[in-house]
């Protein structure tokens, strides 16, 4: 390497690497991570999620508590979430915005007694926590969890086995959380996951991941699952994967993210870019994203170009695949709002060739959370 092409990036491991290895996990460079993307293939592993329960090692992500009187309004600055609003133990969606209405980020933000704890995406999590610095006061503190693992239990039998070693976690419902013991390991688990079945995601200690995923292995329901398959499940879900399908060049509006403009936010118009995204919504944004079923076998992929009539670039696809549920390539776009009726056929062009594609409603599968009164 010469001294032109810089410092060598190092990629790290996380706390699970060995674990991982030593079942079979095939390691790729991910978020600055190695990280699992197959164990014995990305089908069998969707799949078997999808009738049963996989574990994924979420470390990557950005763990966050923020403290110090008011950090909940403070937070409402760069949120258009009502954080305030939030409950104990409740949780919420929300987005990380620039000035500009453009989104730096979607998390997860949790009331957590005095403190507020929030789950970040790890290809951004130090971008945003140095934006997080600049715009709030010094009166609010962020705790970087930098010791905690982080690991998600995902599909119909992931209560079940989590109940067996966590008793009591079968009490929270969809978007809660609280704390338990395992064993006299603390473990923070919220019921919540990216990939539209129902499941869990348990903050535990680094030192005590492994011996945590061994147990969950050892239930019959659960198998370990790699990246590729979390990709396809929540593709599946219709659920946007930040650095794809959001970036800072797309607002809430645009990416079809309106429900995390909470009510009182809106109203009140006082949140990060909230002059661009709130008359985006009133007027309309000029692009959308939708969902797409692709004609025939073959994928498309992130980059391929909608075209018009004419064969002009008119928008592009962000998200693409096979999805093992459907038998069937779907993809997810962003399209001329003219075009983003459901049932509207449109063209992709990828390498010479062009594609057919129907706009769909999302989720392409229903998600299957377990909501507050069975809902």
């Amino acid at each position: 390497m010469s001294d032109l092409d810089g410092p060598e990036i190092e990629i790290l491991p996380l706390p699970l690497d060995a674990w991982h290895r030593a079942r079979g996990g095939r390691m790729v460079e991910f978020a600055g991570y190695h990280m699992p993307v197959q164990y014995e293939g990305i089908m069998a592993e969707h799949l078997w999620v999808r009738e049963s329960a996989g574990l994924f090692d979420v470390s990557h992500m950005g763990q966050l508590v923020f403290t110090g009187e008011g950090a909940d309004v403070a937070l409402e600055a760069l949120l258009p979430g009502d954080i305030k609003g939030l409950g104990e133990a409740r949780m919420r969606y929300s987005l990380l915005l620039a000035e500009n209405g453009g989104i730096l980020d979607d998390l997860m933000v949790t009331r957590r007694g005095d403190e507020i704890y929030m789950v970040v995406n790890g290809a951004t999590k130090y971008d945003d926590i140095a934006y997080l610095l600049d715009h709030l006061s010094d009166d609010i503190t962020i705790n970087i969890l930098e010791d905690q693992a982080l690991l998600a239990v995902q599909g119909p039998g992931a209560v079940t086995a989590l109940s067996r070693i966590v008793p009591g976690v079968e009490a929270l419902v969809f978007m809660t959380a609280g704390a338990f013991d395992w064993n006299g390991t603390p473990l923070w688990i919220s019921r919540s996951g990216y990939t539209g079945e129902d499941g869990f995601e348990i903050s535990v200690p680094a030192e005590a991941a492994a011996a945590l995923a061994d147990a969950l292995t050892a239930e019959p329901e659960v198998k370990p699952i790699g990246l590729g398959a979390r990709d396809s499940l929540r593709l599946e879900a219709g659920l946007p994967l930040y650095g794809h399908d959001l970036d800072p060049e797309t607002t809430p509006v645009m990416a079809d993210l309106g429900f995390a403009l909470s009510k009182r936010r809106r109203e009140e118009g006082n949140f990060m870019g909230a002059e661009r995204i709130l008359l985006e919504r009133e007027q309309g944004a000029v692009t959308k994203r939708v969902g797409l079923v692709v004609e025939g076998r073959q994928p498309v992929r992130e980059g391929a170009a909608v075209i018009d009539g004419e064969g002009s670039d008119v928008g592009k696809v962000t998200s693409g695949g096979f999805a093992p549920t459907l038998g069937a390539p779907i993809a997810m776009a962003y399209v001329p709002v003219a075009m983003t009726a459901p049932g509207t056929v449109i063209q992709i062009a990828q390498r010479g060739k062009v594609h057919q594609a129907t706009v769909t409603a999302m989720p392409f599968v229903p998600h299957r959370y377990v909501r507050a009164g069975g809902k």
